[in-house]
């Protein structure tokens, strides 16, 4: 009796298994910085955004603070049409001149700060 054996053992099959976990435990950690990173960079995106407006509400209007909702919004005085939510943060307000701008709440655990 010949028998042609054609496939894979079970200590292959495992090794390779073992592999594949080893590779997606190292690959998840760095997908999750990856995206840790780009959140934080939109939301300083949105900061810069809050602060020109801010800037040139200040100028226009001779204030020297602001809310945000006065300067986020659809109606045609307003200086930015919408303010899109990364990671659930929220931004500081009011708005004061010469002071940085803070978002909080970025993913429910990081700070953002920018100041011009």
């Amino acid at each position: 009796m010949n028998r042609n054996n054609k496939g894979f053992t079970l200590v292959e099959i495992m090794i390779v298994v073992v592999i594949i976990g080893l590779l997606a435990a190292m690959a998840i950690p760095a997908f999750q910085k990856v995206r840790a990173s780009s959140q934080d960079k939109a939301v300083l995106n949105n900061l810069r955004q809050l602060s020109s407006a801010a800037d040139q509400y200040f100028l226009e209007k001779g204030a020297t603070q602001v809310a945000t909702d006065v300067l986020v919004g659809t109606d045609t005085t307003q200086y930015i049409k919408a303010i899109q939510t990364v990671a659930a943060e929220t931004y500081s307000s009011p708005i004061v001149q010469g002071a940085g701008l803070t978002a909080s709440g970025v993913a429910a655990s990081r700070t953002v700060t920018y100041s011009n």
